[in-house]
């Protein structure tokens, strides 16, 4: 055991966005804790994610429709959703749930909740990495949204409806105005919605959370690259975490190890149905041309984004499992798409990547404590994970330090997919 007092001590498990800001932001409460991660911080999906700080990407993919649509998006080629289809019968189980959330009421609640998560995301990132040595990755910008036309903007009325339903009112642009305001876009697109407030990106995902990986060592903070095996109660409380060098004591967790939680939260008993929304990005490397803020392409569902060595065009939806390696038909989807976007594009290389974003059944992250155990839960953000990670970190610490109100995270709550 840690001969350290193990009173006032807590471990992270995972040091990717949500455990990296929980650990700051207890530090700063003045807490002892180590992070503890089996990759250094911020390899994971918090690396290869899109980079944007997207606090109005609050409606879940499972809005009204789905599954009247999913078969066509299926076996559409040019549609940015693939299925390994080995793999459907083992995760029917969490699909059946996941599109039964795919009514106007589940979505209208669910997107009501995350506005809490990730409404006040850039505020909340500057608030971690302001005036540090993280900050230099962060760039408050415009978040854009781009279309084809008129009418397949139209088409996402329902999305925009409720953006603006909970406080995100785009401005709109069309025609020749479109490629004055972003020169590298092609005449494909005709309309951008553009989001010019409470947004902003990250210039590297990975280095970001690395440097605020950082600041956690200067407050005092441990990291412990380890594999975590087990957690350890006593009298259904925490007493330490069992890793392959050892244990650790502790008097409280945070579990934020992303998809990889599962196994630890059902061996406390909790039921955490979560499958991997397997992400794709392709960096291509000085670029002739680069998007100058992040722009969703609505018809590939993916994200381009500046960063400090390219063009990142990252998104694209793949459920195949946490086994199975890259398909190479996601990555094939995206360079044609990016043809069609920008034909003159020109680029030293490439570099391709793919990770597993959690995605719960019903869209909403799991924050909150298992029971009283002192195990505290941070993990579950499908697709809007580093934009709500900030926010995340610093719930989950103020459930610890006591700061935090634990009625406003009931809708986040770790158990409550669980039977009694």
């Amino acid at each position: 055991m840690n001969s350290q007092s193990d009173s006032t001590h807590t471990v992270v498990i995972g040091a990717g966005i949500n455990g990296v800001a929980a650990a700051i932001w207890l530090a700063r409460a003045g807490r002892k804790v180590t992070l503890v991660d089996r990759q250094p911080p911020g390899e994971g999906t918090s690396h290869g994610n899109a980079g944007v700080l997207a606090s109005c990407s609050v409606v879940p993919v499972t809005t009204p429709g789905l599954l009247r649509k999913a078969p066509g998006m299926l076996m559409n080629p040019e549609f940015p959703l693939f299925m390994r289809w080995g793999y459907l019968p083992r995760m029917l189980p969490w699909l059946t749930r996941y599109v039964a959330h795919a009514n106007d009421a589940d979505t209208r609640r669910i997107a009501g909740h995350l506005t809490y998560v990730i409404g006040d995301s850039l505020e909340q990132h500057q608030d971690l990495a302001g005036n540090t040595v993280a900050d230099q990755w962060l760039v408050p910008s415009d978040y854009q949204f781009a279309y084809r036309d008129r009418a397949e903007f139209e088409s996402d009325a329902y999305v925009w409806k409720l953006r603006r339903d909970n406080g995100f009112e785009p401005e709109i642009i069309e025609g020749a105005a479109v490629q004055e305001k972003e020169p590298a876009l092609g005449k494909a697109v005709g309309m951008l919605a553009v989001m010019g407030q409470k947004h902003g990106h990250i210039r590297s995902p990975g280095l970001y959370v690395k440097s605020l990986a950082e600041v956690f060592v200067g407050l005092g903070g441990t990291i412990r690259q380890a594999a975590v095996q087990d957690i350890e109660l006593v009298d259904d409380r925490i007493r330490a975490v069992q890793t392959d060098q050892g244990p650790i004591a502790c008097d409280s967790a945070v579990l934020a190890a992303g998809i990889w939680s599962t196994s630890l939260a059902s061996s406390l008993g909790i039921t955490v149905p979560m499958e991997s929304e397997r992400g794709y990005h392709v960096i291509f490397r000085e670029p002739s041309l680069n998007v100058s803020v992040p722009t969703m392409i609505a018809s590939g569902k993916f994200v381009m984004t500046p960063m400090h060595d390219g063009m990142r065009c990252a998104g694209i939806v793949e459920f195949g499992g946490l086994q199975n390696g890259p398909s190479r038909k996601p990555v094939e989807l995206l360079m044609r798409k990016i043809k069609e976007l920008m034909p003159t594009l020109q680029y030293s290389d490439t570099v391709e990547w793919m990770g597993h974003r959690p995605a719960p059944t019903d869209s909403l992250p799991f924050i909150g404590q298992i029971r009283g155990t002192g195990v505290y839960t941070a993990f579950g953000h499908q697709h809007i994970g580093l934009t709500g990670g900030a926010k995340t970190g610093r719930l989950v610490a103020g459930l610890i330090t006591g700061e935090q109100d634990e009625e406003a995270l009931v809708a986040f709550r770790p158990d409550r997919f669980t039977t009694a």
